[in-house]
């Protein structure tokens, strides 16, 4: 990333930060990836089905019979609560939030309610933003746009003046759908396949400075 990537949002104010949670503000992926590979091992299912970032139902729903969903749901969600073992905060993840506030942003996962909390339950200390959308609160998740549709609602701005951070295809697809402006993130995809406004290697490289007039992001 060059600072003239940022250009386009130099005199830009976004009235809020909408965060992705795994691959932008934690690193989960050895942990999904075991959980993941248990699973596909179990219910004989190709790896190649999976899509990262697509809510666990989805995903269970897309690849496994009617028959089965409900016993291949009930195992994936306990192979994923189980997995805790290198699950780490991601590279100026948490730092990110500090510039921010409770009316400023949000965090947007595909995670079930339980999931997300398990997960935030590893760092002792860690200030979550009061509004957090997961796949619980919606009726349809990633690549759908609802689920940034419902933080913005929540933080009472309009999502076109909201910018939304994640490392996935199909949350920058939600994201772009729901009106907003993305930043997209290389810590799980390689950069031609992370479609956003401005894409940078992780949130260490980018700073968020909130005034009376919103949200400006600068380079770090």
């Amino acid at each position: 990333m060059s600072a003239a990537d940022l250009a386009q949002w130099v005199s830009r104010r976004f009235q809020a930060v909408l965060f992705d949670f795994d691959g932008t503000l934690v690193n989960s992926t050895s942990a999904v990836e075991r959980s993941w590979r248990q699973w596909v091992h179990e219910f004989g299912v190709e790896a190649a089905a999976l899509r990262h970032g697509v809510p666990v139902i989805e995903t269970v729903n897309a690849v496994i019979g009617p028959d089965r969903r409900p016993e291949a749901l009930a195992r994936i969600r306990e192979l994923e609560l189980g997995a805790t073992d290198g699950i780490v905060l991601a590279p100026g993840g948490w730092d990110a939030l500090a510039g921010l506030d409770d009316h400023t942003c949000a965090i947007v996962t595909s995670c079930d309610r339980d999931l997300f909390e398990k997960r935030c339950g590893l760092f002792e200390g860690l200030t979550v933003p009061s509004v957090t959308i997961t796949r619980t609160d919606v009726e349809h998740g990633k690549p759908d746009p609802e689920p940034w549709l419902a933080a913005a609602e929540r933080l009472h701005v309009d999502p076109r003046e909201c910018l939304v951070v994640e490392d996935s295809e199909a949350g920058l697809v939600s994201g772009k759908a729901a009106g907003c402006a993305t930043l997209g993130l290389l810590t799980t995809l390689p950069i031609e396949r992370i479609h956003a406004d401005v894409v940078v290697p992780d949130l260490s490289q980018v700073q968020f400075v909130r005034d009376e007039t919103g949200v400006m992001v600068r380079p770090r």
